[in-house]
């Protein structure tokens, strides 16, 4: 584990939440959770929910963490115009963009991640609902279920 995902860890056990200042600003309280291990300067943003997640669920299905990972994409259709695509795959295509998440890989199509550059995957987990969270800066409007964005 990286020295930032265990000071992350041990600030989350030692209370939920970070104060973070800025020159010029009023201090704001974020939660650890959205804490998120970085991917390159422009890509996309996984969450420590999501990772442990999609490392869980790639074991399930005899997915290899060295060859396989986690298919990202954006297809046409959906009731907002576009939707999302999400599926493990055994290996990463020619063209695709390849990103590293505390040894969980994400790949994403070249044309895909016109939409998701930017994005953050997230993991919920609560009475009323179970699954991935896109939460996308490019999506102008979403529909109610959240898999269709345009």
């Amino acid at each position: 584990m990286g020295f930032l995902l265990y000071v992350r860890e041990k600030l989350k056990r030692m209370q939920d939440i970070v104060t973070i200042q800025t020159a010029g600003q009023q201090l704001s309280q974020e939660p650890v959770a959205q804490a998120v291990p970085k991917a390159p300067a422009s890509g996309i943003e996984v969450t420590l929910r999501a990772i442990a997640k999609i490392r869980s669920g790639m074991e399930k299905e005899g997915i290899s963490p060295t060859e396989g990972g986690l298919r990202l994409g954006v297809l046409g259709g959906g009731c907002s115009g576009l939707s999302y695509s999400i599926k493990f795959d055994t290996r990463p295509r020619d063209r695709d963009r390849v990103f590293d998440f505390a040894g969980v890989r994400i790949f994403v199509d070249p044309k895909s991640f016109i939409y998701l550059n930017g994005m953050t995957l997230d993991y919920e987990q609560t009475l009323m609902k179970q699954g991935f969270n896109f939460i996308n800066p490019n999506s102008s409007r979403s529909c109610g279920c959240g898999s269709s964005f345009s």
